[in-house]
């Protein structure tokens, strides 16, 4: 008998929350994971290898991709939350957040995109506000960048079987909800009566990893327990 090949999946913002479960998850599902976060991160997995490192920083990020090979499928899921009104914008906060959702995005891919084997996978995390939402417009205005960048990616690769897609939850439970720099917008219970969950999420992100969603890409597929309705 001939053993199936591991796969191997790239996953930022493995430190904890969303980013950390689809890292557990994977490795429960027999793939093997490289994990990016900014700390040190080790689970108790022999198919685990965790690098920290600084995202962001374009010439480190570029340097650890050129030494990476094999990788069938991305997820981004490192993430910031920064809100505030108009009128209290801060520049920074805009630059910062950008450069996290849309610009390391754009380098992952770019850098692994002629190393990855056709049937690929790429995931974006995204967020149900990306349509707009008051109080959020600098984390928004990332959020809706990643659309048109994915379906773009999606036109592109779609000739090689590689799908790329956007999993855009709505108020999940992980740090990230309580952070203080959100007090100007805080989270909304949706209509379900909870908080999403972050295995759900995580659910997710991997059923598109799967042969089952061949056909699914340059979608956003928003779990966000009714809060769009």
């Amino acid at each position: 008998m001939t053993s199936v090949p591991v796969r191997h999946a790239l996953v930022t913002g493995c430190s904890s929350g969303i980013g950390e479960t689809v890292c557990q998850t994977l490795l429960a599902q027999g793939w093997k994971v490289t994990g990016l976060a900014r700390r040190e991160v080790s689970f108790p997995h022999a198919n685990f290898t965790g690098i920290a490192l600084d995202i962001t920083d374009t010439a480190k990020l570029t340097a650890l991709l050129e030494t990476l090979s094999g990788v069938d499928a991305l997820i981004h899921a490192a993430g910031m939350m920064k809100a505030a009104p108009l009128g209290q914008l801060d520049t920074q906060a805009s630059t910062a957040l950008w450069q996290l959702h849309v610009g390391v995005a754009e380098v992952l891919a770019n850098r692994l995109v002629d190393k990855m084997p056709d049937g690929g996978r790429i995931v974006l995390l995204g967020s149900r506000t990306s349509s707009g939402v008051a109080g959020r417009s600098q984390y928004v205005a990332t959020k809706s960048a990643m659309f048109g960048m994915v379906r773009s990616w999606a036109a592109e690769l779609a000739p090689r079987g590689i799908t790329v897609n956007i999993v855009a939850p709505g108020a999940t439970q992980t740090p990230m909800l309580e952070n203080p720099q959100r007090q100007s917008s805080p989270p909304k219970l949706p209509p379900i009566g909870r908080f999403i969950q972050p295995q759900e999420v995580a659910d997710l992100v991997c059923y598109l990893l799967s042969p089952s969603a061949s056909a699914i890409t340059g979608q956003q597929l928003i779990i966000c327990g009714g809060a769009s309705l």
